[in-house]
């Protein structure tokens, strides 16, 4: 058997990295989609049950063989797949793993340059490690949840984006290629325990250090207390982002607005109220479209609020190529960021559920009459049995992860 499979074809910077994807959940599906894009040859290792076809995107660039890691024979399967691996990542509870038999201190034995990574919401020891959670929890845990909402409404969950990828799944995706960086001065695998509390924890590192200057929802200079760092409503129901925070943008908002009034004493806390206010009824007076015009003439960091349908069409995005779509016609956000003589892509769609289980395996030496032994066994499930699930259509089935991540 041949110690790496081939790889899909790449030139990206992770070209030749091979990641096995044991994650289920949004972060870490995230964190093998950046990899992926990036170049790695991302192997998804999916459970003999289907998945909630949810978050389809964060499964392009990744082959998907299926195998029940709780049959006797798993075993076999796994180590093929280990040897000459480069990096696995899981999400689930501590101790899970151990009990599957795909634990670092067991895979390590077999590929002593693994990196392994789990990828938690508490991490693998604290008092927290073995309870349940998901985004919401882990920025309650980590402060930053007090911080975002209103006075009036208290803490909003800002969508999953701080912990499962901000917190959890892109600094993952960092810890990563670090520990590959690092691995080839030492020449050694290790163990990457990454946590979302202390992912979010992190992000907030800028924050904490002003000793706790904001202290509630909706106030301080950029918690939504400052008259020139919120969102406004216009005549037409849409909204606008301000972000007039630096003396020329302030003087630039009250031009555009035609309210010269508002220039003195910016930084006066007892009149953000009032001139908030003001700024609200004044923007309420246009449609959106029309105060987007109107700041073009007037550089005040001034942004149309998009929806998930005009974002892609946006002209700026549009220039940038933000967005593309598959073979399917399917959009994708496109990689991000941008590397200049070897830039992440998007190779392929997501897989059918399964699709790629035997050609993995063919690919690292395993004969057919091995293979057909594991499925016979029914090492892979009994979509496994069909040894070729089919690869267009409705009984083409995808991966997706549940909507409330980590």
């Amino acid at each position: 058997m041949t110690s790496r499979p081939a790889a899909r074809t790449s030139a990206g910077p992770l070209a030749g990295i091979r990641v096995l994807d044991f994650s289920r959940l949004a972060p870490g599906p995230y964190c093998t989609m950046l990899l992926g894009d990036l170049g790695a040859d991302v192997v998804r290792i999916d459970a003999p049950r289907p998945p909630v076809r949810i978050y389809e995107m964060l499964a392009r660039n990744k082959r998907s063989l299926q195998l029940d890691l709780k049959h006797p024979r798993a075993g076999e399967v796994l180590r093929h797949l280990v040897v000459g691996a480069d990096v696995v990542v899981e999400g689930n509870r501590p101790g899970v793993m151990r009990r599957l038999g795909a634990d670092y201190e067991t895979l390590r034995e077999i590929e002593p340059r693994l990196v392994y990574c789990s990828l938690t919401g508490y991490g693998q020891d604290g008092p927290m490690a073995q309870a349940a959670g998901h985004d919401i929890n882990y920025i309650a845990l980590s402060g930053v949840l007090s911080q975002i909402g209103t006075g009036d409404s208290g803490p909003i969950p800002p969508l999953n984006l701080v912990a499962d990828y901000g917190g959890g799944g892109m600094l993952a995706a960092l810890g990563i290629v670090a520990a590959l960086l690092e691995r080839e001065r030492s020449g050694e695998g290790q163990r990457i325990d990454a946590a979302m509390v202390d992912g979010s924890i992190s992000l907030m590192s800028a924050h904490y250090s002003t000793g706790g200057a904001l202290s509630r929802p909706g106030s301080g200079l950029l918690g939504g207390g400052a008259p020139f760092y919120r969102c406004y409503r216009c005549s037409d129901g849409g909204y606008v982002a301000v972000g007039a925070i630096e003396p020329q943008f302030w003087r630039a908002l009250c031009a555009g607005l035609d309210m010269p009034q508002l220039l003195e004493d910016q930084m006066d806390v007892e009149q953000w109220p009032q001139r908030a206010a003001a700024i609200a009824a004044r923007f309420a007076t246009r449609p959106r479209d029309h105060w987007e015009e109107v700041f073009t003439r007037h550089d005040a960091c001034v942004s149309p609020v998009l929806d998930l349908d005009e974002a892609p069409n946006h002209p700026h995005n549009r220039a940038r190529s933000a967005f593309e779509r598959d073979e399917r016609g399917r959009l994708h956000t496109a990689p991000a960021p941008r590397l200049s003589r070897s830039p992440g892509s998007v190779r392929s769609p997501a897989p059918g559920y399964g699709e790629h289980t035997l050609e993995v395996l063919e690919q690292l030496g395993c004969s057919s009459e091995v293979c057909d032994g594991w499925l016979q066994a029914g090492v892979f499930g009994e979509l496994g049995r069909m040894a070729h699930p089919p690869a267009t259509g409705e009984g083409r089935r995808s991966n997706g992860t549940t909507a409330d991540g980590g």
